[in-house]
């Protein structure tokens, strides 16, 4: 599998006119070789150089599982692992770099010439991953389903008074009784006009009467990360509350109405922005309708309208319209959905329908 995942990024790289690359980013190593590694300040980067072995440079504080697709380069605190990346690199040939690779590590590559010169490599690497396995997309799809059931056990926690913080306090320990190791990323709680901040942390703000209740919530289980969104009502919605909830359920419902192999990125974005704008509420949908999503909770590649790729077979992405109107409230309805042969599978069942919540 992880030979396999190199040999792609050897051949992405070759689209690219690359022969050799550096990647550092832990979570494209642990993709290409299994092994996951927060370095913190320390060197970390796996080498992919035409002709030559992978190498794994590994500082020895940390260890790796075995066997690894690739050899390893161990060196302690008080080593420079640079002039030995220097001696595998071709010289006379242009290297790529991703995105992760510090300044510290990188201009003292290209002061010692260890290439002809350095190009960004990530979209190979990017192009890589973007493209799920049947073995991921069983992964993403069981992150999902338990935050589907963390969902349904959040809701529950509701209640007048409480503050956003009291319930984001509790959501981690959820998820770990449901399988989970934790958050993909930290979760948003949001109350009545906080959730007119599309990334509003949540904070001492408490719950009343005529609030909506944002959860935008995430799990990462078995290294895969879901990512899912609700808004609910506490007491009966006002019309306009109603009429935009409306809105963005049906925005979503375009966005994935609009998925299928060869439809471009900006196509699924315009599909359900318009039913936003044409409603009138087109300047109060403020981000990109979504995000590819994976062994990171944001991976490259959006669902934008500047992005005109044309989405492939495997990818997993978010369809996450929203509508936020300062000082009142905010609504998003965010679901993952995996590119099929003819459509997409939501990868997420929880229900979309308006819920009021309370009071009680």
């Amino acid at each position: 599998m992880y030979e396999q995942r190199i040999e792609t990024v050897r051949r992405l790289l070759g689209e690219m006119g690359l022969t050799q690359m550096i990647v550092s980013d832990p979570r494209s190593i642990q993709y290409l070789t299994g092994a996951y590694v927060e370095p913190g300040e320390r060197f970390l980067a796996l080498t992919i150089v035409e002709g030559k072995a992978p190498v794994l440079f590994l500082n020895r504080l940390f260890t790796a599982p075995k066997p690894l697709p690739c050899e390893v380069f161990s060196f302690d605190d008080v080593d420079n692992p640079l002039p030995e990346v220097a001696k595998l690199l071709h010289a006379e040939e242009t290297c790529g770099v991703d995105k992760n690779l510090a300044a510290r590590f990188l201009v003292p590559l290209m002061e010692a010439h260890a290439a002809k010169s350095f190009a960004l490599g990530s979209p190979a690497v990017d192009g890589a991953r973007a493209i799920k396995s049947v073995e991921e997309q069983a992964l993403m799809r069981a992150a999902s389903a338990t935050n589907d059931q963390a969902m349904a056990r959040f809701r529950e926690l509701v209640h007048e008074g409480a503050t956003e913080r009291e319930i984001a306090d509790e959501l981690e320990k959820i998820y770990r009784e449901l399988g989970a190791s934790g958050h993909s990323f930290d979760p948003i709680v949001s109350f009545g006009a906080n959730a007119a901040d599309p990334h509003h942390m949540p904070d001492d703000t408490k719950l009343k009467v005529g609030d909506v209740v944002l959860f935008d919530v995430g799990c990462r289980q078995d290294e895969y990360c879901s990512d899912m969104t609700r808004t609910f009502f506490w007491n009966e919605p006002t019309a306009k509350q109603r009429e935009v909830y409306e809105l963005v359920r049906r925005a979503n419902e375009a966005g994935r109405a609009a998925v299928h192999p060869g439809a471009r990125f900006c196509d699924i974005d315009k599909a359900a922005r318009d039913v936003i704008a044409e409603a009138g509420y087109g300047e109060y949908f403020t981000h990109r309708l979504g995000h590819q999503i994976g062994l990171d909770e944001h991976e490259p590649g959006d669902v934008s309208s500047v992005h005109d790729e044309e989405i492939q077979v495997g990818m997993c992405f978010s369809i996450e319209p929203g509508i936020y109107l300062p000082g009142e409230f905010g609504v998003r309805i965010e679901d993952l959905v995996c590119v099929t042969d003819d459509g997409c599978e939501v990868l997420n069942s929880y229900p979309r329908d308006l819920t009021v919540l309370g009071p009680r």
